[in-house]
């Protein structure tokens, strides 16, 4: 790709960004293994990539500076979505799924954990996309939003795209590098995943707690 591409591939990276975390519609773009990859790719040696001495390898400090911009503007496109198509899609009373009570909800769950959330979703791959889509259909406040959301991108592009630069040399990224990106994939949905038992969990003991209680007032 730095090969036919040559600087034309910062906008490549700063679209991917953008694009996953800007809109809706992609949450399956490759944000953590993009990081990883890239800070790979810039410690590489044009050699090794078939290219002349001279030849184009990204810069640690463009890339990182490209992507984490493309991050901060995505969530924040993101957000006044949100903000303004949000209460139409939350319009229905009688949807299932799409109602004014999950709308409430999400306000509520924002405003007691809206830091914590905004931060931790970047690194939780579908997550991170419709985290600042619901922080903007829950009236979160912009300013406290907007500080999140920079200190977020900070840490995501600042921890994922550095460790790739600095793990690019070790022989199992050599050796294996697209298993490295499945495992770095996986360890991502890990949170999500405990989250989503830990829910069901809490169903069924509260379930075989209303069992007893229904059959005694038989």
């Amino acid at each position: 790709m730095t090969r036919t591409m040559g600087p034309s591939l910062y906008w490549v990276l700063f679209a991917i960004v953008f694009a996953e975390t800007g809109l809706v519609v992609v949450p399956f773009l490759p944000g953590d293994s993009l990081l990883f990859a890239v800070g790979v790719l810039c410690a590489m040696d044009p050699v090794r990539l078939g290219l002349p001495a001279d030849g184009f390898v990204p810069s640690l400090g463009v890339a990182w500076l490209v992507m984490f911009i493309a991050a901060v503007l995505g969530d924040a496109v993101n957000y006044q979505v949100g903000k303004y198509l949000g209460p139409k899609v939350f319009s229905s009373e009688t949807s299932r799924f799409l109602n004014k009570k999950h709308l409430v909800k999400t306000q509520l769950f924002y405003e007691k954990y809206g830091p914590k959330a905004i931060i931790i979703a970047r690194f939780v791959p579908i997550v991170r996309t419709f985290a600042p889509f619901v922080a903007g259909i829950g009236k979160m406040s912009y300013a406290r939003f907007g500080l999140f959301n920079v200190l977020g991108a900070l840490l995501w592009t600042g921890l994922l795209l550095p460790l790739g630069y600095v793990f690019a040399d070790t022989e199992i990224v050599k050796k294996r590098f697209e298993l490295v990106i499945f495992a770095i994939i996986g360890i991502s949905l890990l949170p999500m995943a405990i989250e989503i038992w830990r829910e069901r969990s809490r169903g069924k003991l509260a379930g075989a707690a209303e069992a007893p209680a229904s059959t005694d007032g038989v």
